[in-house]
């Protein structure tokens, strides 16, 4: 109870810093003006420019993370989607979906995981699956946009103009900010502190955010204070979780008496039962990290017989494509439901499936890739 939280001291920090960047992303207008240069790239195809949006989406969230980051940039994506005519449910789900795509690859998010499986590294290793489940997920949500959207005849182009936000003009090269702490991590080798610090500066920099000292210190001040309001309720789950692990280490003996005779020993048949029962991410189920799943890895991971390079991914997947992407009890979803007034039923019932879908695909690469 004492050494578990402060063993995730280190993981804290870098949520807070990948939250800060979030902020200074909203802060300098570039994000809704990488959204705002989307839409007008896109033409009059409708599907086009929905599918843009939700790519632009996985990008931005490939570096950003936190629920102030998916609210801000929601509050720009959904009137869009939602103003050309695509409907609510398939509006919230597919804006939603892009955030988890862009989850498998974002470093926080990582680190946090991490604090579990305290040896695996943000590399090349994993990083090939990263990128390729971020891509399943992502053609699965442009797939579902092109079923949604099938019938409909009609779109309110001339609506979309009054939806798009209308950002100060900033330099070009400021859009590339949201991949600086990805590409400084993956082809440098930088810590993600570092990089997130490199990249906001340069974002206030070339935004004019820094005019002078006093005025740059209290912008940082403030966009700080706010990214870590914007995790509060996550860092204190984290701190809890740590325990809840240790618990679950000691108790895992007897739950492998009680069950081990239930539980696969074999790669393919767990990657088959995690394709079949990935649902169970769902309600912070036996198969999220955020959930009951600590206690599932736990057991998994007392067992011996599995590689952490192979738990690893099989955890992420269900954590992200149920949890993050398609739960209602996920904080950002539920501030989506809340904001464009649909209901939790409607939403499953337009996500799950597909979330489903990308997490089996993603199951079956990770045995190819590390089975």
């Amino acid at each position: 109870f004492q050494g578990g939280p402060e063993s995730w001291g280190a993981t804290a920090v870098i949520v807070i810093f990948g939250s800060w960047f979030g902020r200074i992303l909203i802060e300098t207008e570039i994000a809704s003006s990488l959204i705002k240069k989307t839409v007008e790239l896109s033409g009059e195809n409708p599907l086009f420019i929905t599918s843009l949006l939700c790519i632009v989406t996985t990008l931005i969230f490939t570096s950003t993370f936190g629920a102030g980051a998916v609210v801000a940039i929601g509050i720009i994506v959904l009137p869009i989607l939602m103003s050309l005519g695509v409907p609510k449910p398939l509006a919230v789900t597919s804006y939603l979906m892009s955030v988890g795509s862009g989850m498998f690859v974002n470093i926080v998010l990582f680190k946090q995981m991490q604090g579990i499986f305290t040896e695996y590294q943000y590399d090349w290793h994993y990083l090939k699956f990263g990128f390729t489940a971020a891509g399943v997920q992502l053609a699965m949500v442009i797939l579902m946009l092109i079923f949604g959207l099938r019938k409909k005849k009609t779109f309110n182009l001339a609506a979309v103009a009054t939806a798009v936000p209308k950002p100060k003009e900033i330099p070009v090269y400021a859009l590339i900010t949201p991949v600086i702490p990805v590409f400084l991590a993956i082809f440098l080798g930088w810590q993600p502190i570092p990089a997130f610090i490199v990249a906001s500066l340069y974002a206030l920099a070339v935004c004019g955010k820094l005019p002078n000292y006093k005025e740059g210190t209290r912008l940082i001040t403030r966009t700080f204070y706010d990214g870590v309001v914007d995790v509060a309720s996550l860092l204190g789950f984290l701190f809890i979780l740590p325990m809840f692990n240790k618990a679950s280490g000691i108790a895992a003996p007897f739950f492998q008496a009680v069950i081990g005779d239930f539980i696969p020993s074999n790669t393919l048949i767990l990657c088959i039962a995690f394709a079949i029962l990935i649902p169970l991410g769902l309600f912070r189920g036996p198969l999220t990290i955020f959930g009951a799943g600590s206690a599932t890895v736990g057991i998994l991971q007392a067992m011996g017989i599995f590689p952490v390079s192979l738990l690893f991914p099989l955890i992420y997947i269900p954590t992200i494509t149920m949890n993050l992407s398609t739960c209602p009890t996920q904080s950002w979803n539920l501030w989506a439901l809340n904001y464009s007034k649909v209901g939790a039923k409607e939403f499953m019932w337009t996500g799950v499936p597909w979330g489903w879908a990308a997490g089996a695909i993603n199951v079956i690469i990770c045995y190819f890739m590390f089975g």
